[in-house]
């Protein structure tokens, strides 16, 4: 089943997209984003931020690390306070949830049941939840790394195809481990390098009705396969830097964040690719230099044509419109 966000952002129609051309960072043109969207109490606070993602009903979840930072070697204790935040569209607080069960959460993606599932790199597992955030399933052994269908090694990512879960694991394994809703082994796909089909550091994954896209982050490339695991296509015009995140935005496009520029200095800037692969668009949604340091590592469409990125770095969600960005889901 392909995430119901990225179907109905599909179904709008072709994009129309105003710029073009594999424009540097320093010319990359900046989008009007909404900064302050999130309405965290005042009590409650943003540790540091990891991924996003939206439900069928428009609810978006904010994957977070409480007071802990990503260190190496990394602890063994849950953290205490609740990782998981919901948010209506507007920004309230809708819920929050988590505390206790997650070491590093690293990815956090929303399936089309509305069952949430969440890698974590320290405990060497993929996790489902609940919507309302009680445990389902584990997949993998804690703390055990390995390369088989009962292990992995630093998990990034997940996505969704018809009964499948595809995991990017990826910070060591260089390889997409294949499992059904259960959390059966059903196979695996690529190993360290950089030819087709190869990964180095697979960072993220999606998927629609037709393709999977996954963030080759060290590779500084986006590959795309068929739903059976084919190389079709590598992404990687001149210039691009180190995407850590995908997303499919309809009619064969996609959106990618880039963490890391090709100078391999930290930001957010966002490119839309052509179903062909060529660059359609590119726009900066990181922080004012002058303010600070941007990371873009995680994005996620709603129905509405919103955008929310993960800014790492700068220690926000920021919200904006396709259309903002010169993108438009009508023809």
């Amino acid at each position: 089943m392909v995430p119901s966000t990225s179907r109905a952002i599909a179904a709008a129609g072709a994009l129309a997209l105003a710029a073009c051309g594999g424009t540097p960072r320093e010319d990359a043109a900046r989008v009007d984003m909404d900064t302050d969207w999130a309405q965290v109490p005042e009590d409650v606070a943003f540790g540091e931020l990891s991924a996003v993602d939206v439900d069928s009903h428009g609810h978006i979840f904010v994957l977070h690390r409480a007071g802990r930072e990503w260190v190496e070697p990394f602890p063994a204790e849950e953290i205490a306070e609740p990782t998981v935040f919901m948010f209506a569209s507007n920004g309230r607080l809708l819920g929050k949830w988590g505390s206790g069960a997650l070491v590093m959460p690293h990815g956090l993606s929303v399936d089309g049941e509305d069952k949430v599932w969440i890698t974590d790199v320290a405990r060497e597992q993929v996790l489902r939840f609940s919507h309302d955030g009680n445990e389902e399933l584990v997949i993998g052994e804690r703390g055990v790394s390995g390369q088989d269908g009962a292990h992995f090694a630093r998990p990034a990512d997940v996505a969704f195809v018809g009964d499948r879960v595809l995991v990017a694991d990826g910070y060591i394994n260089d390889r997409i481990a294949i499992f059904d809703r259960e959390g059966n082994f059903l196979g695996q796909w690529g190993e360290e390098g950089a030819g087709e089909g190869q990964f180095d550091l697979p960072h993220a994954i999606a998927a629609d009705e037709e393709r999977i896209y996954v963030a080759d982050r060290e590779n500084a490339r986006v590959q795309v396969l068929t739903h059976d695991g084919e190389p079709l296509a590598i992404w990687k015009p001149d210039g691009t830097g180190h995407p850590y995140a995908v997303k499919p935005i309809g009619s064969g496009y996609a959106l990618i964040v880039e963490g890391r520029d090709a100078q391999n200095r930290y930001g957010a800037i966002m490119r839309v690719y052509r179903a062909d692969g060529s660059l359609e668009r590119v726009f900066d949604a990181g922080i004012d230099p002058r303010e600070g340091e941007s990371l873009g590592h995680d994005i996620a469409l709603a129905r509405d044509g919103s955008v929310y990125m993960i800014d790492n770095r700068a220690g926000r969600v920021v919200k904006f419109k396709l259309g903002s960005a010169g993108v438009s889901d009508e023809d």
